[in-house]
């Protein structure tokens, strides 16, 4: 029987609990598998992955009043959001609802943020629909099932990452594939949505420039009255968000358009307005349901469920991360991971699709006062609450008017500011935002984080794989001679100094070793090189190899030096076996020392005629 920690033992597992496993090993063989299982469970010490018992003993009246405030407010906030968003993913407009339920309270009750609340977003929801509308018609009920199944797999992946304390792996998503990534999907939102806009009948499918031509061959069947709707709330809300901040302008715009059009179709007649609405919505709870883990389905969808398991965690990460530090709190990210991972799990089998941290309502919550991850559970039971009640009346609510919504919602999610940054600062990441940008717009959505991910990876290796090298000399312009990489230093012509700046492993050795062949056939007289190494963090094998022959092929004539050098540098060099065949003698922990002992190894003849005299030793020379 195979037995599986979640931690290692010592760390993780308490010396009574040591005691127990103990026992349970020792009976193995004599009890029931099924009764063992359940007595192993119990055994361990699930602390880690139970964060509420840290903030759930210290919650006061005060704190409950602060997130039922904060929660009214958030369950108000998403439920135009959930509408929107699934109309965006193409799903059910009730899905998008479910979405912000039960997902909702197992992300805040496993999390270890304070403030984030997970639910439907417009990314995930825009990466789903491109995934799985070449497999489904959105819609129907094969599409509902394959979000569903989508869902139970990010969620597996993602408990699967915060087991295996994979909290770090966000950090290689870098915050221009981000961006880039979410203004590619905002304009996909937006031309996703020209048909409901403009209350055309056309293929929405495709990509941009497939939208765009389906639209313009249908540009004469625009329908006024749905276009003067969208125009309207996109106009409402614009005026509401500059001037009312503090009214939620999603509910605001999405009202006044609802009236703009049932308006219109009292004057004119619904028949002659043509407003198509988006009908009422169930007013239940979720309903179960059943993801669909078949052989054929979880290959079709493993290469989206990783790309959206990559998204889904470094946006729910870094919202989480934003709001502890305005907080003045730590969050944990494997246990992010954990609490993202188990309310997929859940969700899918509670009519949700893939959740995730929302940044505006996670915004909302913050900002309302929240104090606890009770505001977000709150949130979500209110949202039930609010189902039940207003459910019938969206069948009041015009398509026309939830283009207009998500046309601002696509324009909020460009962050133009943080885009001039880019392009002015860095070139490398101008090109990652630029290739995760076009990759949206051109190719799918899941590829464009691949994309975007991978020219991150690859100009980070580029970039270590060609370590700064400087020479260095004593500048008698600096206080105490203090050494200098100013070309304009005098350098000794038989000893040259240089600090690499970078670590020595395998994929930076053939750039340092032209280094060192440059130097030999450029400056052959300075047959001894001092490497000061305090900017080494480690050797590989093949980093100490370049070390060992460099050293063989000065050692006839001069010498090479290591100055500097730090202790994990040492262990390195140790461990490979290259220390001691660089010269162990040849080690130095100051520049000062290193000096010393070098001129004492120079041509006494050069420095009898040299008028260099760049080190005090070289005062008064010593005629060999």
């Amino acid at each position: 029987m195979a037995v599986w920690c979640p931690a290692p033992l010592t760390s993780s597992c308490t010396p009574s609990t040591m005691n127990r496993l103990q026992s349970l090993f020792h009976n193995l063989r004599t009890q029931d598998p099924l009764t063992t299982g359940k007595q192993f469970l119990g055994a361990l010490d699930w602390s880690w992955s139970t964060p509420y018992k840290a903030w759930l003993p210290q919650v006061t009246g005060r704190d409950v009043r602060s997130d039922l405030i904060a929660a009214l407010t958030g369950a108000i906030v998403v439920l135009p959001q959930g509408v929107a968003f699934a109309t965006i993913a193409g799903m059910p407009p009730e899905y998008g609802l479910y979405a912000g339920m039960v997902p909702a309270i197992i992300a805040a009750w496993f999390g270890s943020s304070r403030h984030l609340v997970s639910g439907p977003t417009t990314a995930a929801s825009v990466v789903l629909f491109s995934a799985l509308s070449t497999m489904a018609v959105p819609g129907t009920p094969d599409y509902v099932m394959l979000a569903l199944t989508l869902t139970f797999m990010v969620g597996v992946i993602e408990l699967a990452l915060g087991f295996a304390r994979m909290g770090a792996l966000v950090n290689f998503i870098s915050h221009a594939v981000v961006v880039g990534f979410t203004a590619g999907a905002a304009v996909l939102i937006a031309a996703k949505q020209l048909k409901h806009f403009f209350g055309v009948e056309m293929d929405s499918g495709g990509h941009l420039h497939d939208i765009l031509i389906e639209f313009f061959g249908h540009v004469l069947e625009i329908n006024p009255s749905a276009t003067l709707v969208a125009l309207a709330t996109l106009g409402l809300g614009i005026a509401c968000k500059r001037w009312l901040p503090r009214i939620p302008y999603m509910i605001v715009a999405m009202l006044g358009g609802s009236l703009l059009a049932l308006g219109l179709d009292t004057w004119l007649g619904a028949e002659a307005t043509g407003i198509a609405t988006v009908g009422a919505l169930p007013a239940t709870l979720p309903p179960l349901s059943s993801p669909s883990l078949t052989l054929e389905h979880i290959r079709e969808l493993a290469p989206v469920a990783l790309a959206v398991t990559l998204f889904a965690l470094t946006e729910a990460v870094s919202i989480a991360r934003s709001l502890a530090a305005r907080g003045g709190y730590r969050i944990d990210g494997n246990q992010e991971f954990i609490g993202q991972g188990l309310s997929n799990i859940t969700g899918s089998f509670f009519s949700g699709y893939v959740a995730t941290g929302s940044f505006n309502r996670s915004g909302v919550n913050y900002e309302s006062g929240a104090r606890t991850p009770l505001a977000s559970i709150f949130a979500a039971f209110m949202l039930m609450a609010i189902v039940l009640l207003v459910a019938p009346y969206a069948s009041y609510l015009p398509k026309a008017a939830m283009a207009g919504v998500l046309f601002l919602v696509a324009w909020g999610l460009i962050d133009f500011k943080e885009i001039r940054h880019i392009l002015h600062s860095s070139k490398r990441e101008t090109a990652v935002l630029a290739v995760t940008f076009f990759s949206a717009l051109l190719l799918d959505l899941e590829f464009a984080i691949f994309a975007g991910v991978l020219l991150s990876l690859v100009l980070y290796l580029e970039r270590t794989s060609k370590p700064r090298i400087v020479t260095m000399a004593p500048d008698s312009r600096l206080p105490k001679h203090a050494f200098s990489s100013n070309p304009d230093v005098v350098q000794c012509p038989q000893l040259r100094f240089i600090r690499i700046d970078g670590s020595l492993f395998f994929g930076s050795v053939a750039h340092v070793e032209q280094y060192f062949d440059r130097l030999r056939a450029e400056h052959p007289k300075q047959k001894h090189l001092a490497l000061i190494a305090n900017g080494i963090n480690f050797v590989d094998l093949q980093g100490g190899h370049a070390l060992v022959e460099e050293a063989e092929r000065r050692r006839q004539d001069g010498g090479m030096y290591l100055i500097n050098v730090k202790q994990g540098l040492w262990e390195s060099l140790e461990q490979c076996g290259c220390l001691e065949a660089t010269g162990g003698r040849n080690v130095f922990q100051s520049k000062t020392a290193a000096v010393r002992a070098i001129y004492q190894k120079l041509d006494k003849t050069v420095c009898a005629s040299c008028d260099k005299r760049i080190f005090h030793e070289c005062k008064e020379p010593k005629l060999a």
